[in-house]
């Protein structure tokens, strides 16, 4: 059998095949003190008859230790090299003992009853509840994740992502009418006067303006006055009109009924009306919408949304003191002491780990045991052999050498009642 070279070997199957060496010398060197011990008997037992005895344990270990070698050569190769019927069993029927074992893990192991029993005694929930309450282990587990969705995003093309947040910004966002949506949403709006504060805001806004910028008022109307109206005249128009515009305001911001607080209000409601039933303000909005979002600005929006959240995901996950990862340790930690305290939740998170693993190996077993049928039968055949006889041979050659000293003490047995029986 072709020998796997050394350098090729693992250290572990480097001490294994020491030891399988050493104990075949060892099973070698019983046997060949037994032939000297039955040579030195048979050439003296004549002169003193008490060898026989020695003969006949020499002459059945000897016999032992060869029917035992034989047993244990053949399970790996034929003895000399020569075709035996039923030898060599483990190259020669090896995709057969692959695809046995498998059947074997499949049938005991992989079975629905097995894998509840044993979850079901494992208490997962509260173990895992217990291991994920220490800040260290959360934050392992989030760091582990963050690198996994790190590694995830950078593999996406962005091509492929902007393409995709494209189209479904058009089916789902662009393609349907926005007038009946959008006057449904501000009719709601209306009838629960959300819109006061924003208008409230707004009037203070114009009132803090005004305010602030009374000198913007000079000859904003005085200037179009005609030229034979005395000066003095223009700076009273423009004083009267700031004056007016800040009492104006000042009242709508006193007045909650004010006739232009109504009239807003009632040309939300028509509005809200006709983007609802109108046809023509319908498609005065579809064409302001298609003219905003055509094909190429929603390419550009679709990729700037998507640079911008992956870069902002990249620089998040890759920090460990970001309050993505700080939150997601704190949520990981959070669920380990909610599931340490909480009996009736190590109850349910038990039952779903349970049902879903009983669930997995129900469905799959077949395909999880033929990951050992396929990966036997894709090794060598003497490399497969020479793996095994490194992992059991050492305990096989303690079968050599019982079966010396069971030969011997089976010769001497044998020799000794036939001599009573004889004698």
């Amino acid at each position: 059998m072709v020998r796997t070279p050394t350098a090729l070997l693992s250290p572990a199957d480097r001490a294994r095949r020491r030891g399988l060496q050493r104990m075949k010398a060892i099973a070698l060197g019983a046997l060949v003190f037994l032939a000297v011990v039955f040579a030195f008997s048979f050439v003296f037992e004549a002169r003193l008859p008490a060898l026989s005895y020695v003969r006949a344990a020499a002459e059945g270990g000897m016999v032992g230790a060869l029917a035992d070698w034989f047993a244990v050569t053949a399970l790996f190769r034929h003895p000399f090299g020569l075709p035996i019927p039923h030898t060599a069993i483990i190259p020669t029927r090896k995709d057969e003992i692959g695809r046995t074992l498998g059947e074997f893990v499949e049938t005991n192991f992989l079975s629905g009853p097995v894998v509840r029993t044993k979850l079901e005694g494992a208490a997962v929930a509260r173990r895992l509840g217990a291991w994920l309450a220490q800040p260290a282990h959360a934050n392992r587990v989030a760091a582990e994740a963050s690198t996994i969705a790190a590694g995830v995003l950078r593999a996406l093309d962005d091509t492929d992502v902007q393409d995709l947040i494209a189209d479904l910004a058009r089916d789902h966002l662009i393609a349907p009418e926005w007038g009946p949506s959008v006057g449904t949403w501000l009719q709601r709006v209306v009838d629960a006067d959300a819109h006061r504060g924003a208008v409230d805001l707004g009037v203070d806004s114009l009132a803090s303006w005004l305010t602030a910028n009374r000198a913007s008022f000079e000859g904003l109307v005085s200037r179009r006055l005609p030229a034979w109206v005395p000066r003095i005249a223009h700076r009273f128009v423009d004083d009267t009109v700031y004056s007016e515009a800040t009492k104006f305001v000042q009242a709508v911001q006193a007045d909650p009924r004010h006739p232009a607080r109504l009239a807003l209000d009632a040309y939300l409601t028509r509005l809200s009306d006709r983007l609802q039933h109108d046809p023509a303000m319908i498609a005065r909005l579809e064409d302001a919408k298609e003219s905003v979002f055509d094909s190429p600005r929603v390419r550009g929006l679709a990729a700037r949304a998507w640079g911008t959240a992956k870069a902002g995901l990249l620089t998040a996950l890759a920090d460990p003191d970001s309050g993505l990862r700080r939150r997601a340790s704190h949520a990981l930690t959070d669920a380990g002491e909610r599931l340490t305290a909480d009996p009736a939740l190590q109850k349910r998170v038990d039952g779903w780990v349970t049902d879903a693993a009983v669930f997995g190996v129900e469905r799959y077993r077949h395909d999880i045991a033929s990951i050992i049928t396929d990966t036997i039968e894709r090794w060598d055949a003497a490399e497969t052999t020479e793996k095994i006889e490194l992992m059991v041979g050492r305990d096989l050659q303690y079968i050599r050498l019982n079966g010396t000293v069971i030969g011997a003490l089976a010769g001497v047995a044998i020799f000794t009642v036939a001599q009573l029986t004889l004698g």
